[in-house]
């Protein structure tokens, strides 16, 4: 019996695949628990569909992530931060705070998560920060952090 699995199942396929499996093991096993259903003309149609939709989103995230990285290509993040009498800052900033910072002054939309600090931020000064944008795109940017 010919059927597209649902979900990985160890030792038989992999999620969206189409193959050939024994009839009872299809009956009695995949088919039940919702590992797989029956190649069907409309499960087949379904999974393309499902398979082209998935493709343009990918296609549309990679083109947003292109443009956010054009967009701050060799710029500079200013942030001002508040310090003690040492010039050491009151905490340090964060990843987040770039993230804000992107936002506010170039309109780029930025997960906290996805901004990778080279060191520390907890004095005033110049410092570096890869933006990862998507797998495979990043951009570095330079942090210029002053007293505000």
């Amino acid at each position: 019996m010919k059927v597209i699995f649902l979900q990985d199942v160890k030792g038989s396929g992999k999620k969206g695949e189409i193959k050939n499996v024994a009839d009872g093991y299809a009956r009695n096993m995949l088919l039940p628990k919702g590992y797989a259903v029956e190649a069907t003309a409309a499960n087949m149609n379904k999974l393309e569909g499902a398979q082209a939709s998935a493709q343009h989103k990918i296609d549309v995230d990679v083109q947003n992530a292109k443009e956010a990285a054009a967009k701050i290509k060799g710029k500079r993040v200013d942030i001002t931060a508040k310090a003690g009498s040492n010039g050491k800052l009151f905490g340090s900033v964060t990843s987040g705070n770039i993230a804000d910072a992107l936002a506010k002054q170039f309109g780029v939309t930025v997960d906290k998560k996805k901004i990778v600090l080279s060191t520390d931020i907890k004095n005033f000064g110049s410092y570096t920060a890869t933006v990862k944008l998507y797998n495979g795109i990043s951009e570095t940017i330079d942090v210029e952090v002053s007293e505000g």
